[in-house]
């Protein structure tokens, strides 16, 4: 085939390419009159497919990007192959000989998509063109080396308080510079890293939403959110970015307005000029702005026909004014019905009730004799709390408006002022106080501080001449409280809790105001070890994030962990107060829900899981057979308490525990007392029961009258036999008991045991228990058979002695 070559592609990157029929003549065709007619066919085009090459390539070697081939190569090395174009010779070479290309930098895709080229094959001798000039694309392949990133965070958004589940907050979008055509490079899934349980984020659209309802924000008006953003889907091995979203909650009105009292009281002198305020009052809103407006009515007609209110906007204030001429001859008080009133409510929290409140304020009208005149209608004065007694507050100062210019005395209204915090010079109107102030309690103090001329003291109370005028006290914050961490029931942990998952955010109070009681910092004990369970984050906002430090909790093992949270408030100097928290371990649900805490809280409480009660029980099932047992086989074990009738001796008998009768016995004859002797002769084990020769020889022995025993040393007698016994190798290797019934020698009474009763048989005569009834006609018949029993034995036995 003349100049048929073609380029081959190898390995996985293929070129293809089409060529024209034009670009080559076809055969010459002959004539009619002989001549041959050539045919001329112009070039053939070539198309090229595009090359890939991987970017980000860190190989020691050039990578191989593919091969250029023509058919005319026969292998000898007369084909050169150049290349020019894009990055030709700086960034892609080829080798003359082979074709082969390699790009010899690392590509990013970021930066140049594609690389167009041109190849050519020549002759190496001529120079000649074997193959026309063909384009070609080097497309860089794109791989996951870029992670998401949020251009336009942090972000700010508001949503209104109290929305519903599922309200629309902000989107955000992040963006990927891999190619989003090629793979899952460019394909995010947004997630929520803090901000739970309050927020949530639809992983496709990015769009965050209220996941808690009735979020209020009298309790806590900021939250901060943290969106991460992750490629390749969200799988593992992904790159990924994230953004804060500063979260507010707007103001609704969902307050209503409240005084602080029910029942006011204010004094007003019957000069108070018309049109002028003779007193105030506040009814408190929660709210802000115009949710906050509360608009102030007298509602009775008392009230209304004199005196007038009206609302300060700046502070909130009920303004009472005067709208007729007091007379304090006419009439001394009057009593006024005050309602507050929100001029903005809402129609959505109508089920609340009426946003109104109303107070009572009574009057009390002053009469007025061209008394002294203050300086000013109404003084408010401040002081520190926890000022010590003494404390200056102010001073009031009244003059005589007549031309004799009275001295002017002042004095409190006790009325008011029933707790005496307060104290007033009577000359220089210097108003101080009594004791120590405590403004969590009351904040503002309102008395009333009434003047008279000295001249007028003398008359009688009935007539003195009055000037009243009402002071208000604020008591004014200083950093007395120590704050705590507010925590108004058990924290819930999931036993599937992973380190370093948020458990909980936790705030802070503190009963001092604003300026000192709402910027906090939080930590953990420093005296105490490092908790290998939880880590606390301070969040820098005056909240702090519960952490877990490892995987897995089991509330079989420990139900309840105990937290010391050490927190710092910011006023000056800075108070701190440490509060434990109860965090309950419990099985939950996927998404953190709880699936049961309670149900199981019985077996947890006592540390013990339901196999090891099982245990429990059965052992005590268990001892409870062996006591029954034990028991049947003591009561078939037990015989009567008679002796038999065969084996009387005159012995000590020892029992080893209860109704086991002789079986369980060890008898110990005592003739070695009696007769140290014929003891001594004998030497017979005591261990074992005597024969009964032995037993009767003894007895015999011990009737006979002849043994005297008065210069025997019973104390060297035991010691001899003791030492016996213990040299003596026949006996079991085990301790007996012995007993002796001997009292010593020298006893003026004797003994007193019924062994040193005579051995011989009894002469008594039990016939007469026969009288009181069959019972003791047997007790009789066993009595005198028993004595007729033993001599006869005892006889026999010594027949047989002599006869042998």
């Amino acid at each position: 085939m003349r100049c048929g070559a073609f380029f081959r592609v190898r390995l996985w990157l293929m070129l293809k390419w089409t060529w024209d029929a034009r670009e080559y003549g076809s055969p010459p065709t002959k004539l009619a009159n002989g001549e041959t007619e050539v045919h001329h066919r112009p070039k053939r085009g070539w198309i090229w497919n595009q090359f890939f090459v991987l970017e980000e390539h860190t190989g020691p070697d050039p990578q191989y990007v593919g091969k250029l081939h023509s058919n005319s190569d026969k292998g000898d090395g007369s084909v050169r192959y150049i290349l020019d174009g894009e990055g030709a010779g700086s960034i892609f070479i080829i080798d003359e000989v082979t074709g082969d290309i390699h790009a010899t930098k690392s590509l990013d895709r970021e930066k140049k998509s594609h690389y167009v080229l041109h190849a050519q094959a020549l002759d190496r001798y001529t120079e000649e063109a074997l193959e026309p000039k063909s384009e070609f694309i080097i497309k860089v392949q794109d791989i996951n080396d870029n992670a998401p990133k949020f251009p336009d965070g942090p972000f700010v958004a508001t949503v209104p308080e109290m929305s519903e589940v599922g309200t629309s907050v902000l989107q955000v979008t992040a963006s990927d510079a891999d190619d989003p055509t090629y793979g899952n490079s460019a394909r995010i899934v947004y997630s929520i890293l803090q901000g739970q349980p309050y927020f949530s984020v639809d992983p496709k659209t990015g769009i965050i939403r209220t996941a808690l309802a009735d979020m209020d924000r009298e309790a806590r008006e900021h939250y901060t959110v943290v969106i991460q953003a992750k490629d390749m889907a969200g799988q593992v091995g992904g790159l990924s970015g994230s953004t804060t979203i500063n979260i507010t909650l707007t103001d609704i009105n969902d307050n209503p307005p409240k005084f602080p009292q029910k029942n006011y009281q204010l004094y007003v002198p019957e000069s108070a000029q018309v049109g002028k305020p003779v007193g105030k009052i506040k009814a408190n809103d929660d709210d802000l702005g115009i949710n906050a407006d509360i608009k102030y009515s007298i509602i009775n007609s008392e009230g209304a026909n004199t005196f007038s209110i009206s609302a300060d906007r700046d502070t909130k204030e009920g303004i009472i004014s005067l709208k007729k001429p007091l007379n304090y001859e006419r009439k001394k008080s009057y009593t006024l019905h005050i309602e507050g009133m929100n001029t903005h409510a809402d129609p959505r929290f109508s089920y609340l009730g009426s946003f109104k409140d109303t107070a009572t304020l009574k009057i009390t009208v002053g009469d007025v004799d061209e008394g002294p005149v203050f300086s000013i209608d109404h003084y408010i004065m401040d002081v520190y709390e926890n000022a010590p007694r003494g404390t200056e507050v102010g001073a009031v100062t009244a003059r005589d408006p007549d031309s004799r210019n009275s001295p002017v005395r002042y004095f409190l209204d006790s009325k008011e002022d029933d707790e005496r915090y307060f104290r007033i010079d009577e000359i220089t109107g210097v108003i101080r106080t009594t004791k120590p102030l405590d403004r969590e309690d009351i904040t503002w103090h309102n008395i009333t501080v009434m003047a008279s001329e000295v001249a007028n003291l003398k008359i009688t109370n009935d007539e003195m001449n009055w000037s009243h005028v009402p002071v208000t006290v604020q008591v004014l914050d200083v950093n007395d409280n120590p704050p705590e961490v507010a925590a108004d029931e058990e924290i819930i942990l999931c036993e599937s809790s992973r380190p370093g998952q948020v458990i909980q955010t936790v705030t802070a109070v503190d009963k001092d105001d604003f300026a000192n009681g709402q910027r906090f910092a939080f930590a953990l004990p420093s005296q105490l070890p490092v908790n290998p369970n939880f880590t606390l984050k301070d969040n820098e906002d005056s909240t702090a994030s519960i952490i877990a430090r490892r995987r897995r909790f089991n509330h079989l093992t420990q139900e309840l962990y105990e937290l010391p949270i050490v927190v710092w408030d910011g006023g000056e100097p800075s108070l701190s107060g440490t509060s434990t928290l109860t965090l309950r371990v419990c099985p939950c649900q996927r998404h953190g829900r709880i699936r049961a805490c309670q149900g199981e809280a019985f077996l947890s409480s006592a540390g013990l899981s339901t196999g090891a009660l099982i245990a429990i029980l059965l052992c005590i099932i268990i001892l409870l057979a062996i006591v029954v047992l034990f028991i049947t086989l003591r009561r078939s074990k037990k015989e009567p308490l008679i002796i038999s009738e065969e084996d009387i001796r005159e012995n000590v008998v020892t029992y080893d525990d209860e109704g086991g009768g002789e079986e369980d016995t060890e008898a110990f004859d005592i003739i070695a007392l009696r007769n140290p002797a014929a003891a001594e002769e004998l030497k017979f084990r005591r261990d074992i029961r005597p024969e009964a020769r032995q037993h009767c020889g003894l007895l015999r022995s011990r009737r006979s009258p002849s043994v005297d025993l008065d210069d025997v040393d019973v104390q060297e007698f035991i010691k001899q036999r003791q030492v016996d016994a213990d040299l003596d190798t026949s006996v079991p290797p085990y301790d007996s008991l012995q007993t002796y019934a001997y009292e010593g020698q020298g006893s003026p009474t004797g003994s007193i045991s019924p062994l040193d009763s005579p051995g011989t048989q009894s002469e008594q005569d039990y016939n007469f228990l026969d009288e009181y009834g069959p019972d003791f006609q047997r007790l009789a018949e066993l009595y005198g058979r028993a004595d007729s029993d033993v001599s006869t034995v005892c006889d026999s036995n010594l027949v047989q002695t002599k006869s042998v």
